[in-house]
């Protein structure tokens, strides 16, 4: 498969599955969820699915379960909105982050919520 091809896929399958998970699923064990990357597998059939998920480690293995038993619904949703010949089966997995990068995904959440920078902080 063209690995342009599988980075345009994996780039909507991240765009639909985290409006999906943001907004459109009401199961109440599912926690603050940030898709963080998409892998594809050459032949469609699989992706791993990689979440940044909340700070509490209950509620973080609650939430893989209730995005595991949403995973049909979700990929029926993709199957009707994205023109795919094959949409692949969905595997969730809990994504480690490093310090650096839990940094910079806490700066994101500021910048969308509208939070300006702390001021008694210093740089770096």
């Amino acid at each position: 498969m063209d690995s342009h091809r599988a980075e345009r896929v994996s780039e909507a399958l991240r765009e639909e599955l985290g409006e999906m998970i943001a907004y459109e699923l009401s199961d109440p064990r599912i926690g603050e969820v940030t898709i963080t990357e998409v892998l594809v597998s050459p032949d469609m059939k699989h992706a791993q699915i990689r979440l940044h998920l909340g700070d509490e480690t209950g509620q973080q293995q609650q939430t893989l379960e209730a995005l595991d038993g949403a995973r049909h619904f979700l990929r029926r949703q993709l199957t009707e909105r994205l023109n795919l010949y094959r949409v692949p089966e969905l595997h969730f997995e809990a994504d480690v982050l490093s310090p650096v990068t839990a940094r910079v995904d806490h700066i994101l959440k500021r910048i969308r919520r509208g939070r300006p920078r702390d001021e008694n902080r210093s740089p770096g």
